[in-house]
């Protein structure tokens, strides 16, 4: 039987940042803009997020060799980087696991809109924050920015990456990056429609480390196909965050407007 999918597949979010604090803050005052001075992609990880990552590195790390990660992809993003090192320096991979840097993990693109809060959006931009409403934040494409659809683009051809070099039996992998990013992954593995993945975003914010983890279904394969189904185990697991008694946050991203 053709695989396409590895033994174990777990998606975890970055640790708390301080463009999250950021972000919190400009919201909490009513400003129209997220007070930060580095590019997005070269925001790091708060105190707390490297708290919070390293108790995840820890949780991995206490899994026998045979179940730790074997493959680790991460988004270049500089918060992304530093959580998977904490993952990496604990020990929480194979000896001999793969690591690669993926842009295609990359947070979302905000465009035009990019550190705007909704406020700063309708008071510079009113015809985007009308088209946002009307059109819906999964196909809603800002000038210069991305749709939801444009980041599962990207993330389809990251599936056909995992399928073809981390498919074989005994193959774990690990990606780390941002919330949007987990979120388009469970809409990709899952096989869901636009309907079903809002009402998992409406729910709540996916918290910063939360674990998302699928293993292979080989029970019950596709009848129509060749292939198994992935099995979702566990979707904003924070228990290893709770066990070490580091706080569980859930600040969206600091880009722009959710």
């Amino acid at each position: 039987m053709t695989r396409r999918w590895p033994d174990r597949f777990w998606i975890v979010r970055h640790g708390e940042s301080s463009g999250n604090l950021a972000r919190d803050a400009a919201y909490a005052s009513g400003a129209g803009l997220i007070d930060i001075a580095e590019r997005d992609v070269d925001v790091p990880l708060s105190p707390l997020g490297h708290e919070q990552a390293a108790a995840l590195g820890r949780w991995f790390a206490e899994m026998p060799e045979d179940c730790r990660p074997s493959a680790l992809l991460a988004s270049p993003y500089l918060r992304a980087r530093e959580t998977a090192r904490y993952i990496v320096d604990a020990g929480g991979l194979t000896h001999d696991a793969k690591r690669v840097v993926d842009e295609r993990l990359r947070e979302k693109e905000f465009g035009i809109l990019d550190r705007l809060t909704r406020v700063g959006i309708a008071k510079q931009f009113p015809a985007e924050a009308a088209a946002r409403a009307r059109v819906g934040k999964f196909y809603y494409r800002p000038p210069g920015g991305e749709s939801w659809c444009d980041v599962i683009l990207r993330l389809r051809s990251v599936l056909d990456t995992v399928s073809l070099h981390y498919s074989k039996p005994g193959s774990r992998v690990l990606i780390v990056a941002h919330q949007v990013i987990v979120l388009c992954l469970r809409y990709l593995i899952e096989e869901m429609d636009e309907s079903q993945i809002l009402a998992i975003d409406r729910e709540g914010e996916v918290a910063n480390c939360g674990v998302t983890e699928y293993e292979l279904d080989t029970e019950h394969a596709h009848r129509a196909t060749v292939d198994h189904r992935m099995r979702l185990v566990r979707f904003n697991f924070v228990a290893p965050l709770e066990a070490a008694g580091a706080p569980v946050t859930t600040e969206p991203d600091a880009g722009g407007a959710r």
